[in-house]
């Protein structure tokens, strides 16, 4: 007997986000835990330098930034977003009346949500690196800087940094994709990335840095936006139609 109730595709990419959410809910607590790893290596600073003056004084700076949480945060996203790709995970999918494309559209919203949550508690997590400095050693923060940035850097640095690890989450769910279609990828893959940035670099050392320039050091927001956005959104299609090669449930 058939049902009459006939699913949306936005009714069933909603019902497995939510399912997404609660299935993946332990992803949140590792984030937690790499921020904190983070934030111990930050102690120290991520830079500095020294001053020796003829009578005796020294200056000695040291800087203080959310740099390597982030980067935590990018390995944090990268891996979950190639987790999510596994068999099991998509196997969980057959649980509901769902097709790739459903499939596929759940997971980056679920991506989506895991940037946003990871790029605001990263940025908070630097602000509560500089309280703890600030508390427990004898820093002396510059005027332009203080322990709160101007609210337009703020909202802007959170923006960024969603960006940032949205890119890094489409980038893993597309090198999940690739492994999930053949495992010798697991391998294969890393020595390929690998080796490309190394013969890159020697050969090419203007294109590397052209490309790394065009991603990494736009100064216009709004170019940046639509430069993520765009790669981001190559890497997620190049994904969905890999996943459409997979084989079905045996």
């Amino acid at each position: 007997m058939m049902s009459l109730i006939e699913l949306s595709l936005s009714d069933v990419v909603k019902k497995q986000y939510k399912f997404k959410l609660r299935a993946f809910f332990g992803s949140f607590s590792s984030l937690a835990l790499m921020q904190l790893m983070g934030l111990i290596f930050s102690l120290g600073g991520s830079g500095g330098m020294g001053y020796s003056g003829s009578d005796g004084i020294s200056v000695s700076v040291t800087y203080y930034s959310a740099e390597t949480i982030i980067i935590f945060t990018f390995l944090w996203a990268f891996i979950t977003s190639i987790l999510i790709t596994t068999r099991a995970s998509r196997y969980d999918d057959f649980s509901f009346v769902s097709n790739r494309l459903s499939s596929n559209l759940a997971n980056m919203l679920f991506l989506v949500s895991v940037s946003i949550i990871g790029g605001v508690s990263a940025i908070f997590s630097g602000y509560l690196l500089k309280v703890i400095t600030y508390f427990t050693s004898d820093v002396q923060y510059g005027i332009n800087s203080g322990l709160f940035g101007a609210p337009k850097e703020f909202f802007l640095s959170i923006s960024a940094t969603i960006l940032y690890i949205l890119l890094f989450s489409a980038f893993g769910y597309l090198v999940g994709m690739i492994v999930q279609v053949n495992k010798i990828f697991i391998v294969l893959l890393p020595c390929l990335i690998v080796g490309a940035i190394i013969v890159g670099g020697i050969t090419n050392e203007e294109m590397v840095k052209a490309v790394f320039n065009f991603i990494f050091k736009e100064k216009m927001f709004s170019l940046f936006f639509i430069k993520i956005i765009g790669i981001s959104c190559l890497l997620f299609a190049g994904a969905a139609a890999l996943s459409n090669r997979m084989e079905v449930r045996r």
